[in-house]
């Protein structure tokens, strides 16, 4: 399974961004996607996830609506839509696949296997 991130980069506080993360060598449409970060010195955490079907996401706590996370399985993607960046965001977005196909668990990361390179976010002040 390769994953491949993209779509960081600088932005203003207040402003947008929007992450995409390709994903080959499996059945996308079977298995839940999710978003997580890093930044330096702090541990990794959930941004989003969606379920396999799309009919289920989840966010974590520090989004408060201004994420969106969203699935095409005809283009194998997943989206991450970032609206009203902080500079607290700033950090290496990484995407993931689940573990299992058709799975009820995507909220954790250890529901996830696959991982991409990362795609770096960065929000100035």
């Amino acid at each position: 399974v390769q994953l491949q991130a993209s779509g960081g980069g600088l932005v203003q506080a207040g402003g947008s961004l929007k992450l995409s993360c390709v994903v080959s060598g499996r059945t996308f449409s079977a298995y839940s996607m999710g978003w997580f970060r890093q930044a330096p010195g702090k541990e990794r955490e959930t941004v989003a996830a969606i379920n396999w079907s799309g009919s289920g996401t989840y966010y974590g706590d520090f989004v408060k609506g201004r994420f969106s996370i969203s699935r095409d399985d005809n283009k194998n993607t997943v989206f991450l839509q970032m609206n009203d960046l902080k500079p607290e965001d700033t950090a290496v977005y990484y995407c993931a696949a689940g573990l299992r196909p058709y799975s009820s668990r995507y909220t954790y990361a250890d529901d996830y296997d696959s991982w991409g390179q990362g795609t770096l976010v960065t929000v100035s002040s």
